[in-house]
C-alpha cells in the first residue's frame, strides 16, 4: 500500500529533481484528496502558487503537500474518533447510523452532489483543505452552519436546466442544494472539457505562479451556469 508519509517526504526531498517531487505530490493525492484528485490537485496549484515551470519555485511543492497533510491529520483524527463512536454504539446495540461521515457520503460518484468537482477540476469550494475538512467535520457533529454545506457560499442557488426542470447549484462551487424535482439523479458536466494532462502541465497557472486569467476562460459563477445536466434512473439523492 502507498504511504502518504513516504511520498510527503519525496516532496520535501530538495535532493530530487522538481519532476520527481512533483510525481511523489501526486501519489500523496492518491490517499486522500477531499475534492476528488483533479479539483484538488488544481486546488492546489493555485493557493500553493505552483508556477508552469517547478524549477523556478520548487518550494511551491512543499507547501502544497503540506496544506494536503494538515487537511488529512484532521480528517484522520475525527475518522479515527467516529470508528470509536460506531464501536460503542454498536455494542449498546445501535448497529444502524443515522448519519454517515462526510468521507464516505457519495464520494467519487459520478451523480454525487459534488459531481461537477469530478467532472471539472476548476469548480470546487474556495476553501483551504484544512478549512473544508474542519467545516465538513462541524457538520458531522451536528453544527448548524449557515450556507451552502461545502463552501459556506451564502447566496441564492443558480437554477441550471436539466431537461425535466432546474436544480439549484452553489454559485460559488457548483454543489447540487436543490435536487431536480423530477426525482432523478443528475450528473453536472462542463459543455467544454479541459483535458487532464493540460491541468496537470498547469496551463493554467503563469511563470511566476499566478492563476491565468486567460486560461481557460469562462470561470466562476459563469462557468457553473454553462453546466449540463445528465440523468440517471434511479431515484432521487
Amino acid at each position: 500500500m502507498t504511504s502518504f508519509h513516504t511520498h510527503r517526504a519525496r516532496v520535501h526531498d530538495t535532493s530530487l529533481p522538481p519532476y520527481r517531487r512533483h510525481s511523489a505530490l501526486r501519489t500523496c493525492l492518491t490517499c486522500f484528496a477531499p475534492y476528488g484528485l483533479r479539483a484538488t490537485y488544481h486546488h492546489l496549484t493555485v493557493s500553493a502558487r505552483m508556477p508552469r515551470h517547478l524549477e523556478t519555485d520548487p518550494d511551491a511543492l512543499v507547501r502544497a503537500v503540506e496544506e494536503l497533510h494538515e487537511a488529512r491529520e484532521l480528517w484522520r483524527a475525527r475518522a479515527e474518533e467516529y470508528v470509536r463512536q460506531r464501536r460503542a454504539q454498536k455494542r449498546a446495540g445501535r448497529r444502524e447510523t443515522s448519519v454517515a461521515p462526510w468521507w464516505d457520503q457519495y464520494r467519487y460518484r459520478w451523480d454525487s452532489p459534488d459531481s461537477a468537482w469530478l467532472h471539472d477540476p476548476f469548480l470546487h469550494p474556495p476553501l483551504t483543505l484544512p478549512a473544508y475538512v474542519r467545516r465538513q467535520n462541524a457538520l458531522l457533529d451536528g453544527a448548524e452552519l449557515p450556507g451552502c454545506p461545502a463552501c459556506g457560499e451564502e447566496g441564492p442557488a443558480l437554477p441550471v436546466p436539466t431537461g425535466h426542470g432546474h436544480a439549484g447549484l452553489c454559485r460559488s462551487c457548483a454543489r447540487v442544494l436543490t435536487p431536480c424535482p423530477c426525482g432523478r439523479r443528475h450528473s453536472f458536466e462542463p459543455t467544454i472539457r479541459v483535458g487532464w494532462s493540460r491541468t496537470w502541465r498547469r496551463e493554467h497557472m503563469s511563470g511566476t505562479g499566478e492563476p491565468d486569467p486567460h486560461w481557460p476562460g469562462v470561470r466562476g459563477t459563469a462557468r457553473i451556469e454553462r453546466l449540463a445536466a445528465y440523468h440517471h434512473v434511479h431515484g432521487p439523492y
